[in-house]
């Protein structure tokens, strides 16, 4: 079973901070069939909200800082924003942002795991975050890369409660069983300087022809496309401002 709605512990919205908004609206518009829709209010920022048909399925945003490289952020849902980050930061964990409101939408913070991983804290309020999961064109799975398996499995355990069925090869993280994403470690494939990072997933009808069309658009394959033995197909992309994202085929 698969997480299929945002939940508390589980992921439930997904941002782009990217260099080049009007590119990534034009990449992500050919990858996936978004409809971006810019918030006019100059406090906003230039937050723009990507739809399919009328649902809120992720999000683009300037660079918060210049020396800022453009990356994907995953949000996971809390019922208490300032309770969650006193349970990161308890659990070896960093603060990086807020928390803070955000209008009547709700409240958030981005934190970072031990190994530097980073990730968004969201208190909904007004927005309760993905109109849709798992379907294509959205979110479909979220997964750590990390050095040391063992020490995220306690830490994200100790900080959002979730099940976990691992093996030697792979991890899957559940909220009270239903699966939403898993954990990989590290490997000798890794680059020396590559970080710790969460790494949206999102669902396709084909990989192959998601892959050939974004490398069409400027996007380069990081990871091509493969099937994995009694599991989905996969690949890796790059959009053309360099930020990571993997497409699967359930």
């Amino acid at each position: 079973m698969k997480l299929t709605e945002p939940v508390p512990g589980g992921p439930c919205w997904v941002e782009l901070s990217t260099s080049d908004v009007p590119g990534a609206k034009a990449f992500y518009a050919a990858l996936f069939g978004w409809r971006p829709e810019t918030d006019p209010r100059p406090e906003a920022g230039g937050y723009t909200v990507e739809r399919i048909g009328e649902d809120a399925v992720a999000a683009l945003s300037p660079l918060y800082r210049p020396e800022q490289q453009p990356a994907w952020t995953v949000s996971f849902a809390t019922k208490d924003a300032d309770a969650a980050v006193d349970a990161v930061t308890s659990a070896g964990g960093t603060l990086l942002m807020g928390p803070m409101d955000v209008f009547d939408q709700g409240r958030f913070a981005v934190a970072a795991d031990p190994s530097g991983a980073a990730f968004s804290l969201w208190q909904a309020r007004a927005f309760a975050g993905a109109g849709r999961l798992n379907d294509p064109g959205t979110l479909g799975w979220t997964e750590l890369r990390t050095p040391d398996p063992e020490s995220a499995t306690a830490f994200y355990r100790t900080v959002f409660g979730w099940t976990v069925d691992a093996t030697e090869r792979y991890t899957h993280w559940g909220v009270d069983g239903a699966e939403f994403g898993g954990m990989k470690a590290m490997g000798e494939d890794e680059q020396a300087d590559t970080p710790s990072r969460w790494l949206p997933y999102f669902t396709v009808v084909d990989v192959e022809a998601t892959a050939a069309t974004a490398l069409g658009a400027g996007g380069e394959p990081i990871v091509p496309p493969i099937r994995i033995p009694r599991g989905p197909a996969v690949a890796v992309l790059a959009d053309p401002q360099g930020a990571v994202f993997g497409v699967h085929a359930p």
